[in-house]
């Protein structure tokens, strides 16, 4: 091989990129991404900055590309892919041909259904342009509107509410995080939230959305109208996939690879947001991730099988959310569990872990001020990994090490 392209300058193809040296892969490596920023970190673009008006958080700076010879366009988009000819049409016109492709084209916000054309006050959040545009609408005294009650949307009504402004989230179903969120953590961060004069909405659905010069309306089914500064959609993402749909590439639910990261062209492969991929400690059920560490992860594993290790997708699902004082961490993937024990870990801090019906750790799930919570949720992981089958009355009680659990 001598030329590989990475289409999709994030958090993950970059860590792609410089795993490849890593590697001592000594051909020409080419990171093409859409936006004029080199590759940067987006967790903080709800969190820092925001709150702090800061400048994107770059994975590397430029120096280090340079040093490791790997060559980024940015501002260009990819318009196609010919996996005959092992080819790449850029936005500009320009071909570069491959020998081995990987795909981190992530995901973009999920459109709130019947809204279109441009919007200055009806917001999503995704790049850094868009925090921008959000950090000017939400001065002290603002009134912004949120709907969705996931982790993007809590994240930024904690940052809102630090910044003075006046917060109501929407969310049509009976709570907030419903996805993948035990109820019991769920209630916990409502709370905060409540306690910080966030108002939320819950079992809500929305008829419509509109904006004028000065003002944006929710209306609701119900007849409520909603009027807001700012509003800013947040119900979930949609995978990154009409290049790889274009190029005849298999779709599932994102990109499908197999436990490799291969796509259904060998030479082909996708990772990160953009992908459905194989659980291995879940019986091979597939699923796609949004997750920083997912990214990081299947970043360097492209990496490694583009150069024909053939290693498997084997990291447990891991997840973690910063609300206020409050850090939520999340191992494993929880449906399927039959039974949930309950540890008390410090004040105010707590974790579930749930078992299947077997009796194996399958998930782990904990919140608590600060990093209440992070080393046993470390642990669990390494449980989950393990396939432990632990005494519940042990896993319960404070007492009991989970060292020792994993050990046996």
């Amino acid at each position: 091989m001598s030329h590989i392209v990475i289409i999709g300058a994030g958090e993950c193809g970059a860590r792609a990129a410089f795993a490849l040296r890593e590697r001592n892969f000594d051909g020409q490596i080419t990171l093409v991404g859409a936006e004029e920023h080199l590759p940067y970190e987006r967790p903080p673009l709800s969190k820092e900055a925001l709150l702090n008006g800061l400048e994107p958080k770059p994975v590397s700076d430029a120096a280090r590309y340079a040093d490791a010879g790997i060559e980024v366009l940015t501002g260009l988009s990819v318009e196609s892919i010919d996996p005959a000819g092992k080819t790449a049409r850029l936005s500009d016109g320009q071909m570069l041909s491959y020998d081995r492709l990987l795909l981190t084209t992530g995901a973009r916000p999920r459109p709130f259904p019947g809204l279109s054309g441009p919007n200055h006050r009806i917001r999503t959040l995704r790049t850094h342009g868009d925090a921008v545009a959000i950090r000017a609408g939400v001065q002290s005294g603002a009134h912004l509107a949120i709907i969705g009650g996931g982790f993007i949307g809590l994240e930024l009504a904690a940052t809102a509410r630090k910044l003075g402004a006046k917060v109501t989230l929407v969310e049509g179903l009976p709570r907030i995080l419903s996805r993948g969120v035990p109820a019991e953590l769920s209630a916990v961060i409502a709370a905060r939230h409540k306690a910080e004069g966030v108002e939320i909405l819950c079992g809500v659905a929305i008829q419509e959305l509109s904006e004028g010069p000065d003002h944006a309306r929710i209306l609701t089914e119900d007849g409520r109208t909603i009027a807001a500064d700012l509003i800013v959609v947040g119900i979930g993402a949609v995978p990154n996939v009409e290049l790889a749909r274009d190029a005849g590439l298999v779709i599932d639910n994102g990109i499908a690879v197999d436990a490799h990261l291969r796509t259904s062209d060998p030479d082909i492969f996708a990772a990160g947001d953009c992908c459905s991929f194989p659980l291995p400690h879940y019986g091979g059920r597939r699923v796609r991730l949004e997750a920083w560490r997912n990214a990081q992860d299947q970043g360097t594993l492209a990496a490694a099988n583009l150069l024909g290790a053939e290693e498997t997708v084997s990291a447990v699902p891991w997840f973690w959310s910063d609300q206020y004082d409050l850090t939520l961490q999340i191992a494993g993937i929880a449906d399927g569990a039959t039974q949930a024990v309950w540890r008390h870990v410090a004040e105010g801090a707590f974790i579930l872990f749930h078992l299947d019906a077997d009796g194996r750790l399958i998930a782990a799930s904990g919140i608590g001020p600060g990093n209440a919570v992070a080393r046993d949720i470390r642990l669990a992981e390494m449980m989950i990994a393990a396939g432990v089958r632990p005494d519940p009355v042990a896993l319960a009680a404070p007492g009991t090490k989970l060292k020792t659990l994993l050990a046996a």
